[in-house]
């Protein structure tokens, strides 16, 4: 029989679990373009219960299976997220009301919480992490006709959920091609292992430390940190020159360094030379350097990709500052008849919404996918009472669905927008001479009216379809198809508008990103304009999403 305190430490347990492997669940993800990841989408629902929990000290299966399925419920992101807080609001259900369980309750438990997960996704995709719950929970009631003990059920989910798991890629030919397993499944067999240890008697997964980096040199700092300007050169160039006898003097390589760079320093002294310059071509400056001496150490870095990725990251803090922000909001009566809430990250992209009727925005999208309780916040801060929701991304629909039952004073209706133009479509659809049936439909309809086009990168080497990938490759897609990869933003974006549009086509929105300046966006508006004629109505959006160069709408 397994009590309350011993649950409470299982589910810490699992939460730690996954919190270490994480990035490995992440890297699992077969498309390759920079998502809210699976790992870090289960880990941060999982650890809301484990903060929950970490503050419970009962004996009741009851109230700790209650608490971390409440607790999963409001911070679940991401669709793996949504699932895993629906198997525990499953299990939740089958042990309300015990002091403790043993193999019969848990098995009964954990099938509840496999039809929660099922019902909850439309079309279930065999797979996926739904198929290894589904596994786990039968390989489990198989084993109850050999024994109820706890520990040998408990083994039974375990090994049933890794046997479906290796099975997924047979499942789901997309995974087999790619040549992995399915992420979601991978992070549900990471919990439940983590929570077998304690099951076992053993101790709580102690969560991994992260390793500092070492302080290089300071001669070597950061280029992108060092020189606050316009890059001009695209390589940060760092060596040591060990000084051969009768070496030429330092000044001489610094003169040619600045005929092929800028932002030069050279320092010396009797035996060595430091050299920081900014150039395209690296190798012209090391083959100069060789004329002074051996090389003691070389290190190059891409300063463009460093300022990208810079950006993003402040962008992404960006969201999370406005996530956090949103959930400190305070709740308001609903004294108005109607309101919307959006997600969206980037200023502009915030200030879009605002304009269009959105009271509360989110902050969030692609790679920061905000909680249930985030949206419910926002939701509970908008003097409505109905609340049109817009995810404006497929990963945050479930999370925004599962805010529905929480509102008690008003009502949710989700209207499930998967990109940023959908969203924009549908709250200019609204009319409030109608009916919310009648709105819900016209929104829709917009929805599909409306073509996206995005431009963004690759997170990672990947094989998808007929495209053989590269890490920071330029990908287009249509309609979340990827149609191309290429090496420049705007002429992928280019090429991507000249695809999409056809005869038909009469507006064309660009939203470019934190990424792109306004001079790039103004030559490919040109550019799009010359090709397309004045029938055309073009119209430049200086969003500031991160993530993606370019969002695209074609009316």
């Amino acid at each position: 029989m397994i009590n309350g305190l011993l649950l409470r430490d299982a589910i810490i347990s699992g939460a730690n679990a996954i919190i270490n492997q994480k990035k490995l669940v992440d890297e699992l993800n077969i498309f390759p373009v920079p998502d809210g990841d699976t790992g870090t989408n289960m880990s941060m629902t999982i650890n809301a219960a484990k903060e929950e929990l970490s503050k419970l000290d009962v004996a009741e299966v009851s109230v700790v299976s209650k608490k971390a399925a409440s607790a999963m419920l409001r911070g679940a992101r991401g669709n793996s997220g949504v699932i895993l807080s629906l198997l525990f609001k499953g299990i939740g259900r089958g042990l309300a009301d015990l002091e403790k369980m043993d193999g019969k309750e848990i098995v009964a438990a954990l099938e509840l919480g496999v039809q929660d997960a099922y019902k909850a996704v439309m079309k279930p995709t065999e797979g996926t992490i739904l198929t290894v719950a589904r596994v786990a929970a039968e390989k489990a009631r198989a084993e109850l006709e050999n024994t109820d003990d706890f520990l040998a059920v408990w083994d039974a989910v375990c090994s049933g959920a890794a046997e479906a798991l290796e099975d997924t890629p047979r499942l789901l030919p997309v995974l087999k091609k790619a040549g992995v397993i399915d992420a979601g499944g991978k992070g549900l067999c990471v919990i439940f292992e983590g929570m077998r240890q304690v099951f076992k008697g053993g101790e709580i997964v102690g969560v991994k430390e992260k390793t500092e980096a070492k302080a290089d040199d300071d001669f070597f700092k950061n280029a992108a940190a060092e020189f606050d300007q316009e890059i001009n050169f695209t390589y940060c160039t760092e060596f040591i020159v060990g000084k051969e006898k009768g070496a030429k003097d330092s000044e001489n390589l610094r003169a040619y360094l600045m005929t092929i760079g800028d932002c030069v320093v050279v320092a010396d002294d009797d035996d060595i030379i430091k050299v920081h310059v900014h150039t395209e071509n690296p190798g012209k400056a090391l083959q100069k350097a060789l004329d002074f001496g051996q090389l003691l150490t070389v290190k190059i870095e891409n300063m463009k990709e460093q300022h990208r990725k810079a950006a993003e990251e402040n962008a992404r803090l960006k969201a999370e500052a406005a996530a956090k922000e949103v959930s400190s909001l305070e709740k308001c009566d609903p004294t108005e008849e109607y309101g919307f809430v959006a997600v969206a990250a980037g200023d502009g992209l915030v200030t879009l919404f605002n304009d269009l009727g959105c009271l509360n925005v989110v902050g969030g999208g692609q790679t920061m996918n905000p909680s249930t309780d985030d949206i419910l916040a926002a939701v509970l801060a908008t003097p409505a009472k109905v609340v049109y929701v817009f995810p404006n991304n497929k990963n945050i629909i479930m999370a925004a669905e599962q805010a529905v039952p929480l509102a008690e004073d008003r009502r949710i209706i989700v209207v499930p927008t998967k990109t940023i133009p959908q969203g924009i479509s549908a709250l200019l659809a609204y009319d409030p001479e109608t009916s919310e049936e009648e709105n819900l439909e016209a929104m829709l309809a917009a929805c599909e009216n409306v073509k996206t086009g995005q431009v963004t990168f690759a997170a990672r080497d990947s094989e998808f379809g007929s495209f053989k990938i590269k890490k920071d490759d330029i990908l287009a897609l249509d309609n979340g198809k990827l149609v191309s990869v290429g090496r420049d933003p705007v002429g992928s974006a280019y090429k991507l508008i000249r695809s999409m549009a056809d005869r038909n086509t009469s507006y064309i929105t660009i939203i470019y990103g934190c990424d792109i300046t306004d001079e790039a966006a103004q030559i490919l508006s040109d550019r799009v304009s010359d090709k397309l004629g004045e029938d055309v109505e073009i119209t430049l959006v200086n969003g500031g999403q991160p993530v993606y160069y370019f969002i695209i709408s074609i009316e």
